[in-house]
């Protein structure tokens, strides 16, 4: 008998790895298990959610420690550079597409880095990636 909640633990620990600077691949397990057709695909979306919610709101705080260790934006990279005017320029909504592979990372830290309403920054983010979770799942039902 598969142990159901060590598989899930997995999913969460994918999917908040994969929206740190580490890199991750939390879709292929997502579909991989909705695809299985052994799990509830509304607590696969919500688990695959909040995770990297959590993991994005973890690189939003590393953006507010770095500002407040370098307030120089001239001392971050051209990525980060790039990602910080784009937020500045756009507002909180473009945090909406921290789900971006690659840039998405960069978003998140540009949202703390300009320390932008926490609370607001966390739902915008996690409607994001909802939406891209609810797709995902969608395609692979």
């Amino acid at each position: 008998m598969q142990d159901i909640g060590f598989e899930i633990g997995g999913l969460f620990i994918s999917a908040f790895i994969s929206s740190t600077i580490a890199p991750g691949g939390s879709e292929a397990v997502l579909a991989y298990m909705v695809n299985s057709g052994h799990y509830q695909v509304e607590l696969l979306v919500i688990v695959a959610t909040v995770a990297n919610t959590l993991g994005a709101m973890t690189t939003w705080g590393l953006g507010v420690l770095a500002a407040k260790k370098f307030p120089v934006a001239t001392l971050l990279s051209e990525k980060k550079q790039k990602a910080l005017n784009i937020v500045r320029k756009k507002g909180i909504w473009t945090l909406f597409f921290t789900w971006l592979p690659v840039i998405g990372d960069v978003l998140c830290f540009a949202g703390g880095w300009l320390r932008l309403p926490f609370l607001q920054a966390c739902l915008i983010i996690l409607l994001g990636k909802l939406g891209r979770y609810a797709v995902i799942a969608w395609m692979f039902a």
